[in-house]
């Protein structure tokens, strides 16, 4: 669950070349962090549904910061289990609330259980649209007159529907006739449309953030507001998904998402190449699947589509809330019945999500495009439950966090094979078996093959030389650190809650991560890599230039 970005810029004459080396590789890096999110959904920031009117400022950041320090660290995380409260609903929708009164302000996570892995064979991205279409409002909400508009997108429906079929049974005048239909009934429905109504509510009330994401396995909508507005969130939160209206400007939102894939895949080599790694690394599982979907799966989703994986996996019981800042946790739970018990309890429909074949030997996928070379390097491994998990975070830890990791002073600092060297562990997700992933942007003048033969060393050394107590107390640091740095704010708190809340099955296991990371041993790496840093068990990608 950590992603890492590396840009530097250096000076002068000689030094001038670099900086527009360096200047690329940011961008190249930009690009790739980009698609990697938008494409498979690797962290919560993935296959962002741009807010309707989201202010830019942070308004849940607490007055006073949690400690970093071993020997205090515990006091902080006790405090905050003494202030955390769960309930769960008659419906089966769950709530955690945690109290911080240091600033009169509260955020708010609502984590739907779903996302890219849940979606049907040639459905792809049927998660992502919903995720767009959930800003479009309701029946009230950013509509002049829903009656009218109503029977305007059923309509809309109807025509859609004939122009598919005259377009299959090549009726060209026909399909003519009816596009001209089909765009005179959108102008008409796009007159009743209150743009942007729901973004205009939550910022004129104070509120900040809003937004969304969807990953391979979640979709979250977030938001934050001053304190004295939780009535007012309980309403527009329960409502927006009580009754959406999700036909409201899909043929729009449909060309929207159509050019992101555009843009991020099909016009960017780095897009094409992880989708291309992706498809080789896994044969069966979903995470294959990119989340933003497949272009003709995209243009082949209904509305009736949307409104079937929302009514099947939008369920009370498939939806966990997080409420984290200055509340009173009595009067959450008095207000969440009132508006979120209006929910019906419905049963979650199961996805049939295949298990993974284990990998028998190594994989390669290879393009040749106009781009600079890029090489990617892939492990399988298992899932965030396993008892190895905190091994696996610290390995992809010593190899890739920051310029102290092995991967940064080897290939780029003392070889300078690499502009950019990095990994992290769990690609493209985290709830089931995923990938350890390691890449390179490959400096000029330097091949492909080099830096791979570099990476493999360092990865190897890993299983014949045991680390160092020093750096594997450095390591340690950076990761309890990290970790209380994320919980620093409302809605990083809330976040953490809920990812592992959903995916572990409590969140106490977030608390329980900084005693598991304490506890990994030199020898415990040693054996984790052993285990996993095969060849059998690894996939290679290689972005050539043209």
């Amino acid at each position: 669950m950590n992603m890492h970005l590396r840009c530097t810029r250096r000076l002068d004459l000689i030094i001038a070349r670099i900086n527009q080396l360096l200047e690329s590789m940011r961008q190249l890096m930009l690009i790739f962090l980009t698609v990697v999110f938008l494409g498979w959904g690797f962290l919560p920031e993935v296959a962002l549904a741009q807010s309707q009117a989201a202010p830019t400022i942070q308004a849940d950041k607490e007055l006073v910061k949690p400690p970093v320090k071993q020997s205090s660290i515990q006091p902080y995380l006790d405090q905050v289990i003494k202030n955390l409260t769960e309930f769960k609903l008659a419906n089966g929708m769950k709530f955690i609330v945690l109290e911080r009164h240091q600033a009169p302000v509260v955020s708010f996570l609502t984590y739907a259980d779903v996302g890219g892995v849940d979606e049907p064979n040639g459905k792809t991205g049927v998660a992502h649209f919903l995720e767009h279409l959930a800003f479009k409002g309701t029946p009230r909400i950013g509509t002049t007159d829903f009656k009218a508009e109503k029977l305007l997108l059923d309509t809309l429906e109807q025509l859609d529907k004939q122009i598919t079929a005259a377009k299959a049974a090549k009726k060209t005048e026909e399909v003519t006739k009816l596009q001209a239909q089909f765009q005179e009934v959108e102008k008409q429905a796009t007159k009743l449309v209150k743009q942007n109504e729901l973004g205009q509510i939550v910022e004129q009330a104070g509120g900040v953030g809003l937004n969304a994401n969807t990953s391979t396995e979640a979709t979250r909508y977030l938001y934050s507001f001053p304190s004295n507005k939780l009535e007012l969130w309980m309403s527009l939160e329960s409502e927006r998904f009580l009754e959406p209206v999700l036909s409201r400007e899909f043929f729009k939102e449909k060309d929207v998402i159509l050019e992101e894939r555009r843009l991020r895949v099909e016009n960017s080599p780095i897009g094409l190449m992880i989708e291309k790694f992706i498809d080789a690394a896994y044969k069966v599982h979903p995470y294959r699947r990119p989340v933003i979907g497949y272009d003709e799966d995209i243009r082949n989703l209904t509305p009736a589509d949307i409104r079937n994986f929302f009514a099947n996996y939008y369920v009370p019981s498939n939806i966990t809330i997080a409420v984290v800042g200055d509340v009173n946790p009595k009067e959450v739970q008095r207000l969440a019945q009132i508006y979120f018990g209006r929910y019906k309890s419905r049963q979650k429909t199961k996805a049939n999500i295949p298990v993974e074949p284990k990998q028998t030997q190594t994989r390669e996928v290879t393009l040749q495009l106009a781009s600079q070379p890029w090489y990617l390097e892939g492990y399988h491994r298992p899932a965030i439950t396993h008892p190895d998990e905190a091994v696996y975070d610290i390995i992809g830890r010593l190899l890739s966090n920051g310029r102290t990791s092995r991967l940064y002073k080897s290939l780029v600092e003392k070889q300078r094979l690499a502009l950019a060297a990095q990994g992290f562990s769990g690609f493209p997700g985290d709830k089931y078996p995923n990938l350890m992933l390691f890449y390179a942007l490959t400096a000029p003048g330097r091949s492909v093959d080099q830096v791979a033969a570099a990476l493999r060393t360092e990865i190897d050394r890993l299983k014949t030389e045991p680390v160092t107590t020093a750096e594997l107390d450095r390591v340690k640091t950076q990761a309890r650190a990290e970790l209380v740095q994320q919980l620093d704010s409302n809605m990083g708190m809330a976040e953490q809650l809920l990812e592992y809340e959903v995916k572990t099955g409590s969140w106490r296991n977030l608390f329980k991560q900084l005693d598991r990371l304490a506890m990994v041993k030199a020898v415990d790496v040693q054996r984790v890599a052993k285990a996993t840093f095969t060849s059998e068990n690894r996939t290679i990608g290689k972005l050539l230039s043209q």
